[in-house]
């Protein structure tokens, strides 16, 4: 109730304020002063300080640890908004404490907003339940199970014969790029079928290769399989001795034993079953999100694992060049686990993947790749893949640290300069303090989100019960405990 022995002064004040005794009443309304400090010096002063905000475009990851506001990721809306300046998330952490359901929740989230997520190359399985239970495809690679063909230009090739009436220009460009990712392909197999210590590929080699599928290429109602590249060279003929520039046909058979012995190992040994025939389940891009799962192959040879690997990204990159080529214009993710374990395979695989692999910002793809150390990059076989690699995570604009030792923050801080309090910050989460035992990990689900040379984003991540089941990558291990504690207790 409002006090009656005082006079209505009405709800808006003159600008100095009303006049008369304890009103308010001042001759001149100055501007106070301003001043500028750190959070250090300011919180004593003035404790009612703020964070500057953090970004809130896109997949809500968490809370700010220090400040509590909400933290959202989305790297293609990041650089529509000028955030970033590509769309690559690289993610590192420690095994158990969260990469996988960092990444699961982003792709969760951007399939919501309409983003169309592809997992290349799940090596584990981990995403097989979260894209089913999202009305997704999941494409099962394995010796009994599909089979794909990384030659396979898909819809592209529709689009080339097309275009061949109404943009002859767009159409010779996208027979370059199938050709291009093609030829990259196979170099890169055979690069991993010699080894590590294998003979690098010679010019008469790719030229080979290169001829071959020209020659296939001709016939555009069937799309080439690696045993026909094989078939081809071996052929010979006039066309062929030309294009590796064999002046008779013994120079034709020195030139080219060396690669048809490779091929012949991959066909009848690296990918006999897999990827040696024409594709039986064909990605669906139109569905939400699509896993190409080769799990089956978990157990298999490192080799087998890494040809695996480059021919689903091959496959994968090229459904989504062909989706783009029909007008599909929607954004895309693409989730690329374990690439360090295609990459150390042989020498040189660095730049054919990268060549494969490579994303561009204009066809509005992002990229995220997770690995558990960069000490990964280091067992690379020669100084200049160990170059090379470090500029992919360069590339990648957004650096993504879970619970990380010191001794790993300093081969991060070389790539992505890191304050000492970022380090110490990520650096406590890596261990327990205590032997106590039942307690969750003390980094499991915080990140450090690292944007160029801005400060980093401190974010801590609590799942819902439904991300819970789908996320938990540790089921194995925890049913396996559960079961040695029922046999304790039947047995007592």
């Amino acid at each position: 109730m409002p006090d009656p022995t005082m006079p209505d002064l009405g709800p808006t004040p003159p600008s100095w304020g009303w006049p008369g005794p304890q009103r308010g009443r001042v001759a001149h309304a100055a501007v106070p002063p301003r001043y500028q400090a750190t959070t250090v010096q300011g919180c004593g002063l003035y404790p009612f300080t703020a964070g500057s905000g953090a970004p809130a475009i896109g997949v809500p990851i968490g809370r700010h640890m220090i400040w509590g506001e909400v933290v959202a990721l989305d790297p293609i809306d990041w650089v529509r908004a000028n955030i970033t300046t590509n769309p690559g998330v690289f993610v590192l952490g420690e095994p158990g404490v969260g990469k996988s359901a960092f990444s699961k929740r982003m792709a969760a989230g951007l399939i919501a907003f309409g983003t169309g997520v592809v997992v290349l190359g799940d090596v584990k399985g981990e995403y097989a339940g979260l894209v089913t239970r999202l009305g997704g495809q999941v494409v099962r690679i394995g010796w009994g199970q599909s089979r794909l063909n990384p030659l396979d230009a898909g819809a592209l090739g529709h689009a080339v014969a097309a275009l061949e009436r109404t943009r002859p220009d767009k159409a010779h460009a996208l027979r370059a790029e199938i050709r291009s990712r093609r030829l990259d392909l196979l170099l890169a197999l055979c690069l991993i079928a010699r080894g590590s210590r294998g003979a690098p590929i010679t010019d008469a080699e790719e030229l080979a290769l290169g001829g071959a599928l020209d020659i296939l290429a001709r016939d555009p109602s069937r799309q080439p399989v690696i045993p026909q590249v094989m078939a081809t060279i071996e052929a010979g003929g006039t066309e062929m001795a030309r294009a590796v520039l064999a002046r008779t046909r013994q120079e034709y058979r020195d030139l080219t034993d060396g690669v048809l012995r490779t091929l012949a190992r991959i066909c009848q040994g690296l990918l006999r079953g897999l990827f040696d025939g024409p594709t039986t389940t064909p990605a669906d891009l139109s569905a939400p999100a699509v896993s190409i799962d080769i799990s089956a192959l978990d157990n298999a040879a490192d080799d087998i694992v890494a040809a695996a690997l480059l021919c689903t990204w091959a496959y994968g990159f090229g459904a989504i060049d062909a989706a783009r080529a029909v007008g599909d214009t929607r954004p895309y993710l693409t989730i690329q686990d374990e690439m360090w374990r295609s990459l150390r395979a042989a020498p040189g695989l660095v730049e054919r993947t990268d060549r494969l692999t490579r994303l561009n910002r204009q066809k509005g793809i992002g990229s995220i790749i997770t690995t558990h150390s960069l000490a990964d990059l280091e067992a690379l076989p020669t100084a200049e893949d160990q170059a090379k690699a470090r500029g992919l995570v360069e590339r990648s604009a957004i650096t993504v640290m879970g619970a990380l030792p010191d001794l790993e923050l300093g081969r991060v801080h070389r790539v992505r300069s890191l304050t000492a309090r970022e380090r110490e910050m990520v650096g406590s989460w890596s261990a327990p303090e205590s032997w106590e035992t039942d307690r969750p990990h003390p980094g499991r689900g915080k990140y450090l989100v690292k944007v160029g040379g801005r400060l980093g984003i401190p974010v801590e991540m609590h799942l819902t019960p439904a991300e819970t089941d789908l996320y938990n990558t540790d089921t194995a291990i925890r049913r396996s405990r559960r079961d040695t504690h029922a046999a304790g207790a039947t047995t007592s």
